[in-house]
């Protein structure tokens, strides 16, 4: 393997380790900081134990998030110098802007939330855990719009050989962006309510703590049930933009390889990628295409036929990522609509299938939320900048194979070592289950200050 393809494999292993964190510290930080205002509002203990429990499991996850991201920069400048060259002037502002704004706030508040039990008033507690959430859905924003600019590249001019930023509201308001991170935190979302339903379950098949769990499992079922359905919805909005600004992304992910008007919607078909042509092709939907496009179904959609053969993407991988990933999105919500009728009523910890289903369906979020990443990225190839600047003109000059095989071997072996790590210590939480309060001492950590 190449210098190239080296530096592409090491990116993907370090973006895919770091991306099993990021969505379950998204959706995890707003429920753990809606349990706390449960608690003050109500004054339940079982909210406050709810609060410390998920809310261990929250700091166990983000802080490997946070190890594994500081990484994936450094590799800016060790394999992609020539991006850096190029594009830092923009690329570099939204991330610096998260570094200094979004990451020192969260990082500055989750140290008031894990000290401050005895040492703030409940309402500043409760604040800061929501500061904590809000910052960390923030820095999404940030990097999404960083990513955003480069699968639809605005406001910006080529100047001396390099893209220089000439409106940074252009970039600040790129509607691929925000697509980009509606979509993202949502599916962060459903991985959180499907991570806190799938713990619940577990503990309620063995029949343990079962109003604490059960309780966890309803709240989770009801934000997974909202978040599921939103992200469709942001799916949608996604792939309308993509066939907007990315068509030779659209018509890949579709397999389309004619460019034409009134376009069909195969619900079944399979691309040969060689022979140009779908093998299979069944139960066509006539416009449906066209209309999920352009919101038209007259409207014409550009085949990859009509793109030159070496500015294509992968056709086959990315068409059945999309698939997958869709698939998985429908089975997400037909899972929390169950949930959340059956955690309704009482008797949820007898409903032994359902907690079983719910137990095993763990793994299918994060792989949904990988295969979407692999479309974003794999649909944007040869690109690195979308019409702008290919993924091969990129990587740094200078490096060998030798080196890059050498950061990626002591990448992998670090990142495994933080894997295995990070597993042991949800599973070893996730098994014990909230903690009891030693007996006589009180169990509202804020006994006598005032809110």
């Amino acid at each position: 393997m190449d210098t190239l393809a080296l530096s592409r494999l090491q990116f993907a292993v370090t973006a895919i380790f770091h991306f099993f964190f990021v969505p379950l510290t998204l959706g995890l930080s707003l429920m753990v900081a809606w349990m706390e205002t449960r608690y003050l509002r109500t004054g339940e203990e079982v909210y406050l134990g709810m609060t410390k429990f998920w809310g261990k499991l929250f700091l166990i996850n983000f802080a490997l998030g946070v190890v594994t991201g500081i990484t994936m920069e450094f590799q800016f400048g060790m394999n992609w110098a020539q991006y850096s060259k190029y594009v830092g002037d923009i690329f570099g502002a939204p991330l610096a802007i998260e570094a200094t704004v979004a990451f020192f706030l969260e990082s500055t508040f989750i140290g008031v939330w894990v000290f401050g039990w005895d040492k703030v008033s409940p309402g500043v507690h409760a604040l800061s855990i929501w500061l904590v959430a809000i910052a960390t859905n923030l820095s999404a924003l940030w990097i999404l719009l960083a990513n955003g600019w480069m699968q639809h590249p605005v406001g910006y001019v080529i100047r001396h050989g390099r893209a220089e930023m000439s409106s940074f509201p252009a970039v600040l308001t790129n509607k691929t962006g925000w697509l980009e991170f509606l979509h993202t935190v949502l599916s962060g979302y459903v991985i959180a309510a499907f991570f806190v339903m799938s713990v619940s379950a577990w503990h309620l098949l063995k029949k343990q703590k079962t109003d604490f769990f059960r309780r966890s499992f309803r709240a989770a079922a009801t934000f997974g049930l909202i978040a599921s359905l939103l992200v469709v919805f942001a799916g949608d909005l996604s792939a309308s933009g993509v066939a907007r600004t990315q068509p030779s992304k659209f018509a890949a992910i579709e397999a389309h390889w004619q460019t034409e008007s009134h376009c069909a919607y195969n619900l079944i078909c399979y691309p040969d990628v060689k022979g140009q042509r779908n093998i299979i092709e069944a139960l066509k939907i006539p416009g449906f295409l066209s209309y999920l496009a352009f919101g038209n179904t007259g409207a014409k959609i550009t085949g990859l036929r009509d793109i030159p053969e070496d500015l294509r993407p992968p056709v086959l991988g990315a068409f059945l990522s999309f698939r997958v990933m869709v698939g998985l999105g429908f089975l997400f919500i037909i899972l929390s609509i169950v949930a959340f009728i059956r955690s309704r009523g009482a008797g949820l910890e007898s409903r032994r299938a359902l907690l079983r289903v719910m137990l095993y369906a763990l793994p299918l979020p994060y792989i949904a939320a990988q295969l979407g990443w692999i479309v974003t990225e794999v649909g944007r190839q040869p690109w690195i900048v979308y019409g702008v600047l290919k993924t091969s003109d990129a990587v740094t000059k200078t490096i060998g194979p030798v080196q890059v095989w050498t950061s990626l071997a002591g990448f992998t072996f670090l990142y495994g070592a933080l894997a295995v790590t990070d597993a042991y210590l949800l599973a070893k939480t996730a098994r014990k289950g909230p903690e009891a309060a030693p007996a006589g001492a009180s169990e509202n950590p804020w006994a006598g200050q005032e809110a």
